[in-house]
């Protein structure tokens, strides 16, 4: 009996899946644990595998086309098999959905009557602009008799009414008896300079959006609109910060920069600050035991945050490889969604592109968000001298709901303590 294959659901945000291609064609044997096709979801690209055998009898989706969840992509059978029964219930279904979506109802506006409105608008205008030129401004003290108008031409242009002979009622100056009249700046005689033509077109491409990029779109929005954002700025002194990197790199093996040691200092703050460590699940505040860090990984398509599961127990040594490893693997799209699922806080880092500050939106469910800006040179008082120093801004967005102003400070303080004395860290 034929066996209907659909799109399956690979992560826990995946809404629809994208066939970016076939590996096998309409009359091959299929056997169970073959791969069917590459499907590329809003995490990653990955593989549907038969649990069937038989022969591929019909696919329903070509390479590039998307497809719901739990949509009809193929269908396996016995060789020659009748299937004819089993599209027309298939297309049945989705007449069906069709009819029962409400209609939209447009609203049909009346051209004929805006463009009566903006006749008389127009008409309006013109009538006032008529009385403006029209009034008379006549003084008892012999003062140049001239519209309000043409006053404020003449002002403008800078040209004296005295010298003017008025066309109105009256000898009464009006707006047309100053247009042939050039501006005192008009009198000066100006370089003509012959330009370059410049011959050019407008061009553009369409780029289709990726399941990756429709899924950051909507997660992200959701959590923006959703969740009370508030924002915690703090300015850390990086030079016990520097040289401690410098030392430990001097008899490490792997190279450990500052986002590893950031990370770390975060787990350890986490530690002492839980709620920082919280996520809203269903109306319950769920406070975490584990400390899962989540990094913000920048790829063509957008932005991936795969997780370092039990920050707080790792060292440096084990963090810098894992994260090395993890970024390898979403800029390769070989990230599993064990790799990017289950983060309890996370890290965005933008000063290795000399971004100094900057806020983030909150990854759900977490309750915060570290932005990182770059490391500065700049001016510090230090035992009531000006010395040079290096300072660096850190902003937590915090989740209101979760986290009051009051406990993303104290998380906040313990940080720069942290890496303000990163041998702490290592205690």
């Amino acid at each position: 009996m034929a066996e209907i294959i659909r799109m399956p659901k690979m992560s826990d945000t995946m809404e629809e899946g994208v066939i970016a291609s076939w590996l096998k064609k309409v009359g091959d044997e299929i056997k169970s644990g073959d791969i069917l096709a590459e499907v590329e979801t809003d995490k990653a690209t990955m593989e549907l595998e038969s649990y069937d055998d038989g022969t591929l009898l019909h696919i329903g989706i070509k390479d590039g086309e998307s497809v719901p969840v739990n949509g009809i992509i193929a269908i396996i059978g016995e060789k020659d098999e009748d299937i004819s029964e089993i599209l027309n219930e298939a297309s049945s279904d989705s007449s069906n959905k069709e009819e029962e979506k409400e209609p939209l109802v447009e609203e049909n506006i009346d051209k004929k009557d805006e463009a009566v409105k903006d006749e008389e608008i127009n008409k309006g205008i013109s009538d006032s602009v008529k009385e403006v030129e029209n009034t008379e401004n006549i003084s008892s003290n012999g003062r140049t008799k001239a519209s309000p108008l043409a006053k404020k031409i003449a002002l403008e242009k800078g040209i004296d009414l005295k010298n003017v002979q008025g066309s109105g009622e009256g000898g009464r100056i009006i707006k047309k008896d100053l247009e042939s009249i050039p501006s005192e700046d008009a009198k000066i005689p100006s370089q003509k300079i012959d330009l370059p033509k410049i011959i050019a077109e407008e061009s553009y491409d369409e780029i289709a959006v990726s399941q990756m990029r429709k899924t950051i779109s909507k997660r992200l929005s959701e959590s923006k609109f959703t969740a009370p954002h508030f924002y915690l700025t703090m300015e850390i002194n990086m030079d016990n910060c520097i040289e401690g990197r410098k030392r430990i790199n001097e008899t490490s093996q792997v190279k450990i920069s500052f986002n590893d040691i950031i990370l770390k200092a975060c787990a350890s703050a986490l530690r002492k600050h839980p709620m920082v460590n919280s996520s809203l699940i269903e109306n319950k505040i769920r406070k975490n035991h584990h400390i899962h860090i989540g990094v913000a990984v920048a790829v063509d398509e957008g932005l991936l945050v795969p997780v370092i599961r039990f920050a707080d127990n790792k060292t440096l040594t084990h963090i810098s490889l894992e994260v090395k490893d993890l970024a390898d693997k979403a800029k390769e799209k070989k990230l599993q969604p064990s790799d990017w699922e289950g983060n309890t806080f996370t890290i965005s880092n933008l000063g290795m592109f000399g971004i100094e500050e900057f806020t983030a939106i909150i990854n759900p469910n977490d309750s915060c968000i570290l932005a990182i800006g770059g490391i500065k040179n700049t001016p510090v008082v230090k035992n009531g001298e000006i010395v040079p120093g290096n300072i660096m801004k850190v902003t937590m967005s915090c989740d209101h709901r979760l986290v009051d102003g009051a406990t993303g400070a104290k998380f906040l303080k313990t940080l720069k303590e942290l890496l303000e004395d990163p041998i702490k860290i290592l205690v």
